[in-house]
């Protein structure tokens, strides 16, 4: 009963209207992106900006691009965990391989998820369970954000101490309430989810088991939310190379707070909305302009290295067959 709605976007029919699009978007994100950064190089000069770039020490730098790697391989455990939920078992490595192919894919493939896209391709078609495997990345991708609210709005609560304006902390505390209270109206939605259009209500029923048991879940959110720890570290040890003497606990509070604005899918990874929320956040706890921007774009920089990473993954595993599509005909 699952498997008609799970086969048909891998259909061939499909494919001709799925690849116009996504150029334009990615045109369009990296676009906007390189624009609000050479906006704000021009704005602020950009020689100062070099010239704390210059200063960044590699030991650091390196530093901070393995922990970011190793970030990358804690995620495909989490997404593991995920799938298991739905009968998807595997290997961790095979989980790995797929969770970096999607990380090298993201770098290069037009559209808003195509590493997404990737993982589940690649899962799917080793598990002839196609719409399993989409809702196994789309529960990972989510319990990531609902993790990252919870994070920003904990340390906006715990850590603010009046660094940064009841305009900026009041938004995240509220954005961290509405995850909240969404995972936990988890087994509401399921119910509600029969009453739904068919197409609506065939996912739902293929996540049944994350919407109707969310206590399932905590592992995975536990996971994501050292995840988060960890990008805040990271980027605290960009700051160390740089020589900037600011405390982790301002990374903590800051980070997730400018993660929560990078994740909306306007730009290339999170390119030119991350360095203007650093510009903001950082600028309010004392931080100069050109320190905040550079701290943005190493952390870019560091980002785009971590998924060359994934091109070792993506050479060495080769694409699995889709036979249950053949089968049916």
């Amino acid at each position: 009963m699952n498997e008609s709605p799970a086969i048909e976007p891998v259909e061939p029919a499909d494919a001709p209207p799925a690849r116009a699009h996504p150029y334009r978007a990615f045109v369009f994100r990296a676009g906007l992106g390189i624009a609000v950064v050479a906006f704000l190089l021009w704005r602020f000069d950009a020689r100062p900006v070099l010239r704390v770039l210059a200063r960044e020490k590699p030991g650091y730098f390196a530093a901070t691009v393995a922990l970011y790697v190793a970030s990358l391989a804690m995620s495909s455990y989490r997404w593991k965990l995920l799938a298991a939920l739905l009968q998807l078992r595997g290997r961790y490595s095979e989980f790995l391989a797929y969770y970096f192919v999607g990380a090298f894919t993201n770098l290069f493939v037009p559209g808003l998820v195509g590493g997404d896209a990737a993982r589940a391709l690649y899962l799917g078609r080793r598990h002839q369970r196609m719409g399993e495997a989409v809702a196994s990345v789309l529960a990972d991708r989510g319990i990531g954000l609902v993790a990252l609210f919870w994070f920003a709005a904990a340390g906006a609560i715990l850590l603010n101490r009046s660094a940064l304006p009841p305009a900026v902390i009041r938004p995240t505390i509220a954005v961290g309430a509405v995850a909240m209270l969404g995972y936990l109206a988890a087994p509401l939605l399921a119910r509600l989810a029969r009453y739904a259009p068919a197409r609506l209500r065939a996912a739902a029923e293929i996540a049944g088991p994350y919407l109707h048991h969310p206590q399932s879940l905590v592992p995975a959110l536990v996971l994501s939310v050292l995840l988060q720890a960890s990008l805040a570290v990271c980027q605290w040890l960009l700051a160390l190379g740089l020589g900037l003497g600011m405390p982790l606990s301002l990374f903590l509070l800051c980070v997730p707070i400018a993660n929560v604005f990078a994740s909306v899918p306007l730009t290339l990874n999170g390119l030119g909305i991350r360095e203007t929320a650093y510009l903001v956040l950082f600028g309010m706890t004392g931080v100069g302009r050109e320190d905040a921007i550079a701290l943005g774009l190493l952390w870019f920089a560091a980002t785009m290295l971590a998924g060359l990473a994934g091109g070792v993954a993506f050479v060495r595993t080769p694409v699995p067959v889709l036979v249950a599509a053949q089968s049916k005909r």
